[in-house]
């Protein structure tokens, strides 16, 4: 068994990882995390979303971020658009990508969005063609990938469905979503051997939730397919309001942690994304949940 000798992480902490905050979060703060972000080699980050804030308050101040950050050269800022609205608030704000989603699930989708999957597929299709229009990437994730907190199981075959839905609007990049966390090694393999079979392995990510302690194993038996792109959310902000308990985003400090004793190369400085977490969970007032964060913040202070 080869591993994969390079992984890229992209970090949704500011995105996913903060949309589900009670309290505001200043455009200031999500600015410097960002910052802070690249800073760490971070090349891929998931900025904000363009959605009501009548449904995400947290992130109405998408356009006031996008223009406070000081781009890097060679840094991918992507933001989730739920629609063509979504989609002008992106291109205005020059994003470099945009992430558009379907469920795995039709109870799901039913329950958030009030439409069936395909519905939804189709509403995404102008979005996919416009973006192209204007030379930017589309990722697409299929959330409930590995469980539903409605329906429980979703097969096989329904997560096929969706990713060839998906790709036949056009989508660059398909990302395999375990929203609420219950995916197990084996299980997530045989979604990703499933996805493989239509999706480039260069194309194709997983994004996992830790709620039963599972996402690192999961990401393990990402990397034994050959799978070299993931999802992760520093300081593991984020949390699922479907499933209660839910710790939310694997942290990106216990991936690349986990990435590096394998000799993985991430081009992620541990020690900067560990001051980064240390930022981010100082301004919303609590430790990080990552395990890792939390062990070396602890040495240092104790050093």
């Amino acid at each position: 068994m080869t591993l994969p000798t390079h992984v890229k992480l992209v970090d949704v902490g500011p995105r996913d990882g903060l949309q589900n905050e009670a309290q505001p979060v200043p455009a200031a703060t999500k600015i410097e995390l960002v910052h802070r972000l690249q800073a760490a080699g971070l090349r891929e980050i998931e900025v904000t979303s363009y959605v009501s804030p009548k449904w995400v308050p947290q992130m109405a101040d998408n356009a006031e971020v996008m223009a406070g950050i000081t781009r890097q050269a060679g840094v991918r800022y992507s933001v989730l658009t739920p629609n063509m609205k979504g989609f002008e608030g992106a291109l205005a704000s020059k994003a470099d990508e945009v992430v558009i989603f379907a469920a795995a699930s039709e109870a799901f989708s039913q329950r958030n969005i009030n439409c069936s999957i395909a519905e939804s597929i189709e509403r995404f299709r102008p979005v996919v063609e416009a973006a192209h229009a204007a030379k930017m990437k589309v990722r697409a994730a299929v959330s409930c990938a590995l469980g539903c907190p409605y329906q429980g199981e979703v097969s096989l075959d329904a997560v096929d469905d969706v990713v060839a839905r998906l790709q036949d609007i056009g989508t660059d990049h398909i990302g395999i979503a375990d929203t609420i966390g219950v995916g197990t090694a084996r299980r997530v393999q045989a979604v990703m051997e499933r996805a493989l079979k239509r999706v480039p392995l260069a194309e194709l990510s997983g994004h996992f939730h830790d709620t039963y302690g599972q996402a690192l194993t999961n990401i393990y038996a990402c990397l034994e397919l050959g799978i070299h792109t993931f999802d992760a959310s520093v300081a593991g902000l984020g949390g699922c309001p479907y499933a209660k308990g839910a710790t939310g985003n694997v942290a990106t400090e216990d991936v690349v942690y986990l990435l590096h004793g394998l000799g993985i190369e991430t081009g992620i400085d541990l020690n900067q994304l560990v001051d980064a977490a240390a930022f981010i969970s100082t301004a919303l007032g609590r430790k990080p949940v990552s395990r890792v964060a939390n062990a070396l913040l602890a040495k240092r202070a104790t050093a």
